[in-house]
């Protein structure tokens, strides 16, 4: 199982894709506030997010709050700053990944205190950074792939 957690996320429908990428590989969804966003029962279900109630969805009121309550063994903290590639690091089952807010990324001081977790998704020097739920759905699959797709159908049903 791998754990996302995303630190003052801003747009709802990004949060939406990284749910659905949750209820799709049994990924848990860490929400660390200030939202910038409802998730109230009302809020998805108006928002037609039918795959919900397959997501694990935690909500901590700060990052002391999630520390508190999780015992994080292993953690990535993805960064455009961050000094290695994705690629160029293992992930154990039970990693936390974070992630930031969609105008700043993660803040100045949490990297700086675990510079060692940091990693990047290499992008083009031009480019400011990928779109979030993209660049969890990144990290996410990458983590998998290291650990074999645990419990993921690795079949499809097309008919030849």
């Amino acid at each position: 199982m791998l754990n996302v957690v995303l630190v003052a996320p801003e747009i709802p429908q990004n949060t939406g894709n990284i749910a659905r990428t949750c209820a799709a590989t049994g990924s848990v969804l860490h929400l660390i506030r200030p939202l910038g966003f409802d998730i109230s029962e009302r809020a998805v279900r108006r928002a037609g997010l039918d795959y919900w109630h397959l997501v694990d969805v935690r909500v901590y009121d700060d990052l002391g709050d999630f520390y508190a309550k999780n015992n994080v063994a292993q953690q990535r903290l993805f960064s455009t700053k961050a000094p290695r590639s994705y690629c160029d690091v293992s992930y154990d089952d039970g990693c936390y990944l974070f992630f930031g807010r969609e105008t700043k990324g993660l803040p100045e001081p949490f990297l700086e205190a675990h510079y060692d977790d940091c990693v990047r998704i290499p992008i083009r020097e031009e480019a400011r950074s990928l779109n979030l739920s993209n660049s969890v759905a990144i990290g996410v699959f990458e983590a998998l792939r290291q650990l074999n797709f645990p419990h993921l159908r690795d079949y499809g049903k097309m008919k030849v």
